[in-house]
């Protein structure tokens, strides 16, 4: 094992994810009707968010779960939240979930608004 897979180990994402810079997530939600979902809080998604994203609370547990598991599974799903870190958490539990693509916005909203 390398020093940096032991240093980062767990950090690498499933195949299923990836990682879209700010462009290419543009143009994707661009398409239409795709599933995007804002993985923060209530109170952040209120004081702005991507249009057309559903909020769903990735620290709501089961609700996060239970909400998710209404969503179609074998289309794309596309993630974001405020830095990229929770919504990368919450990748890897869709993919545990069964859907079979999941797209994050790298750096999250943040950079959404530059």
């Amino acid at each position: 094992m390398s020093l940096l897979s032991f240093l980062f180990k767990g950090q690498t994402l499933p195949d299923e994810v990836e990682i879209l810079d700010r462009e290419d997530y543009k143009k994707a939600i661009a398409k239409g009707k795709v599933q995007i979902v804002d993985v923060r809080t209530k109170r952040e998604f209120m004081a702005g968010h991507i249009k057309g994203a559903k909020n769903i609370d990735f620290f709501q547990g089961s609700a996060f779960e239970s909400t998710f598991s209404k969503l179609k599974k074998d289309k794309p799903v596309y993630l974001y939240c405020q830095s990229g870190n929770r919504s990368q958490k919450a990748a890897r539990k869709l993919v545990k979930m069964g859907f079979t693509k999941v797209y994050d916005l790298r750096g999250g909203y943040r950079t959404w608004s530059y």
